[in-house]
C-alpha cells in the first residue's frame, strides 16, 4: 500500500511538472507584433487615370474593343487618382523592362520600410533571428532575403526564407511560418517583408482577362517586426491569436483561375478567369469551417454546431462549394471579432467578402479606402487596411482583428490579432490625407469623360495624347 502511495505521488509530481512546463512553454510561444511599416512612393510615381489612359493608348496591340474594355475597367475599378505605378511604366518602358528595374523597385520598397521599422522600434538589424520575404512574381539569385542580409549586414546564423508564387495571400503564409518557428525557438525577433514586383510584369498584350491585372495592381509593400520575447509584451501592438491556411490547389479549375501564363502572341501576364469567384468561395468556406470554432465564444459555438447539423440536413444536394455566409450558419461573427481587415483586391472582391460576412459599410470602409488610395498592392495590401484603422483611432486594447486574404494556388489564409494596448494612432502612410477620408463618393473623376467609350471618344483620346506627346 505504501509503495502504491509513493508511485501515485511520483506520478502526480511528474504530471504537475509536465503541466507547469507546458504552461510556461506555451506562454513563451506567443507571436507578438512589435511594429509594421507600409511603403509610400514619391509623388512623381502617381498613376492617375490620365496616366493610365496614356499607357493604354501606347499599346499598339489593342483594337477598339480592347480600348473600350480597358478604359471602362479603369473608371469602375474602385481605384482613385493617387495610386502608385512602377517607374519604368510611367517612363514608357513597360515593353522592355530590365532586371535593374525590378531590383530597383524591390530595393525602394524593402529598404524604405525596413529603415523606418528599425528606426521606430529601436531594434537593430543584427538582432533579427528570422527573415521571411514574399514576392510572387520575382525570384532573383541571390535571393531577396540575401539582398536584405547583405544591405544590413545581418548575422550569419539568421534563418531566412524566400517565398514566391503565392500571390496576394503570401503575407499570411509568412506570418504563419514565423509563428510556427516561434514554437521551437524562444526569445527571437522576426521580420516579414511582403510586396510584389510590378515593373517587369506589366502585361502588354490584348487578352481582356490578362489586362485586368494592369487595372488593379499598384506599387506597394510592407515590413512587419514580430517577436516572442515576453519581456517586450508591453511594447507590442498586437498578439496573434490564431492563423488558418487553406489551399485547394488539388482542384484544377481553382488552380488555373489565377495564374501567370503567356498569351498567343508570347506576352507574359497574369490570367484572371471567371472561375476565380467560385474558387474564392470554396477556399473561404473551407477556411471558415476551421477558423470559426477558434474565434467564437462558447454560446456561439453551440449555435454554430446546431446550425451546421440543420444545414447539412436541410440542404442535401446543394453544391458544397457554394459561398458560406454568416447568416447561412446562423452565427454572429461580431461576437468574436471587432474589426475586419479584408484584402483590397478589387471592388468585386470587397463586395463579395462583405456580403458573405454580413458586414456594414462602416466595417468595409478601411478596405475600400485602402483600395481607393493605394490600389491592390498584392501581399502588402492588408497592412494598408490595418494602418487606416489605426490612423482613424478605431483600435483599442482587447479588440480582435480578423484578417482575410485570398491568393493564387488557390489559397485562403486568414488570421486573428488581438490589440495589446490603447492609444494606437500612428498614421503612417495616411498621415497627409487621413482627414480627407472616408471619401463618400468613390467615383473616379474621369468616369464622365471615359465611361461612355465609343469610337468618337477613342478618336478624341488619341488626338489628346498626340498633342501631349
Amino acid at each position: 500500500m505504501e509503495i502504491l502511495m509513493r508511485l501515485c505521488l511520483v506520478f502526480l509530481c511528474i504530471l504537475v511538472s509536465y503541466l507547469v512546463n507546458m504552461f510556461f512553454k506555451k506562454r513563451n510561444q506567443q507571436c507578438y507584433m512589435l511594429g509594421y511599416e507600409c511603403f509610400k512612393a514619391p509623388d512623381d510615381r502617381k498613376l492617375d487615370t490620365e496616366a493610365c489612359v496614356k499607357v493604354v493608348m501606347r499599346n499598339k496591340n489593342l483594337g477598339l474593343e480592347q480600348y473600350r474594355f480597358l478604359l471602362k475597367t479603369i473608371v469602375s475599378s474602385g481605384l482613385g487618382e493617387e495610386t502608385y505605378g512602377p517607374r519604368n511604366v510611367l517612363d514608357g518602358r513597360e515593353e522592355i523592362p530590365s532586371e535593374t528595374d525590378a531590383l530597383s523597385e524591390m530595393d525602394e520598397i524593402m529598404f524604405g520600410t525596413l529603415d523606418s521599422l528599425f528606426s521606430k522600434t529601436g531594434v537593430s538589424p543584427s538582432e533579427i533571428d528570422i527573415l521571411v520575404v514574399d514576392v510572387s512574381l520575382f525570384s532573383p539569385s541571390p535571393s531577396l532575403t540575401s539582398r536584405i542580409i547583405n544591405r544590413y549586414k545581418m548575422r550569419d546564423n539568421i534563418k531566412s526564407f524566400n517565398l514566391s508564387g503565392m500571390g496576394c495571400s503570401a503575407s499570411m503564409v509568412a506570418v504563419d511560418i514565423v509563428q510556427r518557428l516561434f514554437k521551437t525557438y524562444e526569445n527571437k525577433f522576426a521580420i516579414v517583408v511582403s510586396t510584389e514586383s510590378i515593373s517587369t510584369h506589366w502585361y502588354c498584350g490584348k487578352e481582356n482577362s490578362m489586362m485586368l491585372s494592369n487595372c488593379l495592381f499598384r506599387s506597394g509593400g510592407s515590413s512587419i517586426l514580430l517577436t516572442n520575447k515576453r519581456e517586450l509584451k508591453d511594447r507590442c501592438l498586437m498578439k496573434l491569436k490564431c492563423a488558418v491556411r487553406t489551399n485547394i490547389g488539388y482542384d484544377d479549375e481553382a488552380y488555373g483561375c489565377c495564374i501567370q501564363v503567356e498569351d498567343q502572341q508570347g506576352y507574359q501576364g497574369f490570367l484572371l478567369t471567371k472561375s476565380l469567384t467560385k474558387a474564392a468561395a470554396k477556399a473561404f468556406t473551407g477556411n471558415l469551417k476551421i477558423l470559426l470554432p477558434k474565434i467564437l465564444p462558447v454560446y456561439e459555438l453551440l449555435r454554430y454546431v446546431i446550425s451546421t447539423i440543420i444545414r447539412k440536413t436541410m440542404t442535401k444536394g446543394i453544391n458544397p462549394s457554394a459561398p458560406i455566409t454568416a447568416l447561412s450558419f446562423n452565427i454572429n461573427l461580431k461576437s468574436g471579432v471587432d474589426h475586419f481587415c479584408l484584402h483590397p483586391g478589387g471592388r468585386a472582391v470587397i463586395d463579395g467578402l462583405g456580403k458573405s460576412l454580413g458586414l456594414s459599410e462602416y466595417e468595409l470602409e478601411p478596405t475600400r479606402m485602402a483600395l481607393y488610395r493605394f490600389g491592390n498592392t498584392s501581399a502588402g495590401g492588408l497592412w494598408y487596411v490595418l494602418s487606416y484603422m489605426e490612423a482613424k483611432k478605431r483600435l483599442k486594447k482587447g479588440d480582435k482583428i480578423f484578417m482575410v486574404s485570398l491568393g493564387a494556388g488557390f489559397m485562403c489564409n486568414n488570421c486573428v490579432w488581438e490589440v495589446m494596448k490603447d492609444g494606437l494612432e500612428d498614421t503612417r502612410v495616411w498621415g497627409d490625407c487621413i482627414d480627407e477620408y472616408p471619401r463618400k463618393n468613390l467615383v473616379n473623376p474621369y468616369t464622365e469623360k471615359y465611361s461612355w467609350i465609343n469610337d468618337e471618344c477613342l478618336n478624341f483620346v488619341r488626338l489628346e495624347l498626340h498633342k501631349l506627346c
